[in-house]
This record gives structure tokens, sequence and C-alpha cells, in this order.
């Protein structure tokens, strides 16, 4: 009987360590592509960013250095709706936590501050 039993309770153990091995293999996958800057940890749809082209003469270019960005889609949200804006193409560095914003027209810097702040990330600096 006492073999029995405990045979019983090795199998249930065994169960039990496979169920958490399922559970802990995406999670571990997923929080590995969260490290990367890869996943979609911001929610909401995933963020598009078109392409856009502007003719003439870059007037200058801006270094906003960015807190709260943690994800691809942190990156596609900033570039896209800093893209909107007329004269302005942007890139984000994520890894860097800076989006480097190329004037082809006059923008004010509170413009850009403004339109990644609405977007609940944190402008640091501006060079």
């Amino acid at each position: 009987m006492a073999n029995y039993l405990a045979a019983q309770a090795s199998s249930g153990n065994w169960i039990a360590i496979v169920i958490i091995v399922i559970i802990l293999i995406p999670a571990i996958r997923t929080t590995v592509k969260h490290m990367k800057g890869e996943g979609d940890c911001c929610g909401g749809p995933k963020e598009k960013v078109p392409k856009k082209k502007i003719d003439g003469p870059k007037l200058r270019e801006l270094t906003v250095h960015i807190e709260g960005m943690h994800c691809q889609n942190c990156k596609n949200r900033i570039e896209k709706h800093l893209n909107e804006l007329d004269g302005v193409i942007c890139k984000v560095n994520l890894n860097k936590k800076i989006a480097v914003v190329s004037l082809y027209q006059e923008v004010e810097e509170s413009v850009i501050k403004e339109t990644i702040e609405k977007l609940d990330f944190t402008v640091v600096g501006i060079e």
C-alpha cells in the first residue's frame, strides 16, 4: 500500500512539473522578446509606420532623449506620430532611447516634445 501511494505521489509530481513547463516556455519567450524590444507590450494594435520622404534640404536635426519606450510598438508609435507633422522625419533608436528628428521646415521643439508626451512617454532632453 505504501509503494502504491508513493507511486501515485510521484506521478502527480511529474504532471505538475509538465504543466509548469508548458506554462513557462511561452512566458520566457515573451519576456526575451520584450527585453529585446520586439514585443507588443504597450497594448493596442501594432502601429505601422508609413514611409515618408521629403524633397528639399534638411534645415536641422534634433536628438530627442525619451524615457518609457519598451518595445517595437513604442518605437513605431513615436515615429508614426512625429512623421505626421509637416516637414518632419523621425527615426527612433529603441536601444539608445533616442529619436533622431530631421526637420525640413521650421518646427518648434515644444511641438515635438508635446507630440511625444501626448503618447505617454517622457522627453528627457532635446539636443
